[in-house]
């Protein structure tokens, strides 16, 4: 038996090295054109469209490069035998069934009709892999895991899922013994990617085709997070030609968790995605400050709308007596009513505050110019004013260049900016009273802030509606500015040209000579000119998506979904018109004061009842044992809920120790991580794992917040191997406490 597996083990090996030389092959090719590609540039004749397009190029080269380089951890991790009608690659001695491997990538054989030698994981025909149980195999007889460590396959575990040999599994989940290897492997910091060991329920949503919003709803250690990642490598495998444009936005509840999950993607196969916690999502921007839980709370209700409306308007002012105003020796009167005219019609026009400056301002000089047309065209023997239709309009037009009427649409109409009229309402006690006066007083307290302590996480949402409410330039104002830019290059240019060929005409007298010599316009022309000083824009989709706050994503995921605020929802609707959306979490965590107790209340504001809810019910993660205690403390949050099913048993029950037993005292054997959890730091550690677990004092951490049953319950089940508990568990209707 043993020489007989050593023999399959060989085999594979051969296979694996097979396709290990044409992977190096194509780094190779890939590698060689790069070189090219950067040979080609011509630092003396930039012409402009050439450079575009070797910079597209160039990125392609180094992101293909990126994918082949990563697909080397692991390129090739399974195999399946399954029946098919017209095998591609026939068992030896089963012709009626096809072998396929599966891979981080795919990869032919061009030498003989691209005959598949792997398929990527995220391919139709590997998705038996993932589906095959032995109540359902597929088509599937036997499924291979391969276990490498670099380029050497170091063994194999087979799944016999149909015919005499097959065993049924538990739970409907498949690949048990990949699964146990995988979850018994130390923690690293690092999430590790679960391509080997996708379950049926995962596939299900990784390759669910809903083009709306689609929320997963599970229980601690389900999978949440990895199968939001693996199905954004299955989106933009599945639909690249979309997403390349317009991209993906991935948002985090904390920088610790983005790290945590930074290295998943680049293992799939797929980069070029952007990054984000919510605080961190208004460009420019990074959440640095921290905050109370009643500023949390009230920054995050829906209530902030009003309050940032009122706080716009309240620079759209109004005087309460007549502004003096001289223009060009004359002494006009700016009267309150004036202004209010033009700030009603500025405000009908229902443009954001920047935007309806002009039409406050053009209203306004409409009236002065009036009043200014019947004091200088006034008949002196009372008949019919002097001046006629186009007078008017050019006073009109004196006006509206004038210093002094520039300067007066700037004080009653100024142009904001979202950071800096979030800044002055926050740090002004006097304007949050005006604002938000009516409000309790809780309300300006949580409010207001010392001036300079930064921006906190809470902010970037009042600032993105601020960029709604004042308006921003977006991309098409900007590139008709750019083009604007451009006609002024090209004309700058002609000008140049047209100096360089008269200085040339005037520095000789000698017809012979001026014939010879070759006028600049023979050499180049305007727009080319132009050309070499215009700077292309040759950043990657992501970097462009990341810098612009209008943005339109072609699919967004949001994990930890449930701390997401009112407001904070409201901004990331904004980042995906398309509503083309995956949200990952579980409401029974909720840590956020102002965040989501129910999915509907959260998600119809946005789309109605058109959102589609799947739920994981196996827990992948956290012991048997420790889950008992788990479960007692989901109950308190919610009694209906239905835990998931935990499918480990790690032998070691939870231990409790008494109040002031110093955590650094504590051993654990083997290795791993070891995450020491208290009110301090149970907000930072959503989303994370850790192999050993040490909880201080649970009953601070209930009492800490109203949301304090949500957070134990969160630290409680970070564990993937053992828990620890210092101090009393908080009495659950008297059903435990501290044994």
């Amino acid at each position: 038996m043993a020489d007989a597996r050593e023999r399959e083990i060989a085999a594979e090996q051969e296979y694996v090295d097979d396709l290990f030389e044409r992977l190096d092959q194509e780094v190779a090719a890939a590698n060689e054109r790069l070189r090219q590609v950067q040979l080609e540039v011509d630092p003396a004749n930039p012409d402009a469209d050439a450079l575009v397009r070797r910079e597209t190029e160039y990125h392609g080269l180094n992101s293909k490069l990126d994918r082949l380089n990563l697909a080397q951890t692991g390129l090739v991790f399974g195999r399946i035998d399954i029946a098919s009608d017209a095998p591609e690659n026939p068992v030896p001695g089963h012709p009626e069934l096809e072998r396929r491997y599966i891979g981080r990538m795919g990869l032919d054989d061009r030498a003989d009709n691209y005959r598949t030698l792997l398929l990527d994981w995220r391919a139709p025909m590997a998705r038996p892999f993932y589906l095959a149980t032995t109540a359902q195999p597929e088509g599937v007889t036997v499924r291979r895991h391969l276990r490498t460590r670099g380029r050497t396959v170091t063994g194999i575990d087979d799944e016999v899922l149909s015919g005499d040999g097959s065993e049924v599994t538990r739970q409907g989940v498949g690949s048990e013994t990949a699964l146990y290897h995988a979850m018994q492997r130390a923690r690293t910091g690092h999430m590790h990617s679960i391509v080997e060991t996708i379950q049926r329920e995962q596939d299900q949503i990784i390759r669910d085709a809903t083009r709306g919003v689609m929320v997963v709803q599970g229980g601690p250690g389900t999978g949440k997070t990895a199968v939001a990642l693996h199905r954004v490598a299955y989106l933009l495998y599945t639909h690249r030609d979309q997403l390349a444009k317009t991209g993906v936005l991935i948002l985090g509840p904390n920088s610790t968790f983005l790290e945590y999950i930074s290295r998943v993607l680049p293992e799939l196969g797929e980069t070029g995605v952007v990054l984000s916690t919510v605080g961190d999502l208004f460009p420019g921007v990074r959440a640095t400050a921290s905050e109370s839980l009643a500023a949390r709370e009230i920054k995050g209700s829906e209530e902030m709308v009003t309050i940032l409306k009122r706080t716009v308007q309240s620079y759209q002012a109004v005087p309460e007596k007549p502004r003096p105003l001289r223009v060009e020796g004359l002494e006009l009167q700016v009267s309150p009513a004036m202004v209010k005219k033009s700030r009603t019609r500025a405000r009908r026009s229902r443009k954001p505050h920047n935007d309806a400056r002009a039409v406050f301002a053009e209203h306004l000089i409409e009236q002065l110019a009036a009043v200014m047309a019947q004091r200088i065209g006034a008949d002196p023997l009372g008949g019919s004013n002097l001046l006629s239709r186009a007078d008017v309009d050019q006073l009109h037009d004196d006006l509206a260049d004038e210093p002094a009427v520039l300067e007066l649409v700037d004080d009653l109409w100024p142009e904001l900016s979202p950071t800096e009229v979030l800044a002055d309402l926050l740090t002004s006690a006097a304007a949050i009273e005006e604002v938000a006066g009516d409000y309790d007083d809780d309300t300006s307290e949580a409010l207001w802030r010392e001036p300079g302590g930064g921006w906190a996480p809470s902010d970037a949402a009042l600032l993105d509606e601020l960029a709604v409410l004042i308006g921003l330039p977006d991309p098409d104002q900007a590139r008709e500015k750019e083009e604007a830019a451009w006609r002024k290059q090209v004309d700058a240019a002609e000008d140049a040209l047209d100096i360089l060929e008269s200085s040339a005409s005037t520095d000789t007298d000698d017809d012979f000579f001026e014939a010879e010599i070759l006028s600049a316009h023979d050499v180049i022309d305007a727009e080319t000119l132009a050309q070499r000083q215009q700077v292309r824009d040759i950043r990657t989709t992501a970097e462009r998506a990341a810098d612009d706050h209008t943005w339109a994503f072609g699919h967004v995921v949001v994990d930890e979904a449930q701390e997401l605020t009112p407001m904070e929802w409201r901004m990331v609707f904004r980042r995906s018109p398309s509503r083309w959306m995956t949200l990952v979490g579980d409401t029974a965590q909720t840590g956020a004061p102002a965040g989501v107790d129910s999915w509907a209340d959260a998600l119809e504001p946005f789309v109605g009842g058109r959102f589609r809810v799947h739920e994981l019910t196996v827990n992948y993660r956290t012991p048997v044992e420790i889950m008992g205690t788990a479960n007692d403390i989901l109950a308190a949050i919610d009694p209906e809920a239905t835990p998931a099913t935990a499918i480990r048993e790690s032998g070691v029950p939870v231990e409790f120790l008494p109040t002031g037993t110093d955590p650094a005292s504590l051993h654990f054997e083997g290795d791993g991580l070891v995450q020491i959890i208290d009110t301090d730091n149970v907000g930072q550690i959503k989303g994370l794992e850790f192999d050993h677990v040490v909880v201080v004092e649970p009953t601070e951490i209930t009492e800490a917040s109203p949301q304090g049953w949500q957070d134990l319950y969160v630290a409680i089940t970070r564990a993937t191997q053992t828990l620890t508990v210092i101090g009393e568990l908080p009495d659950v209707d008297g059903e435990y406490s501290e044994e």
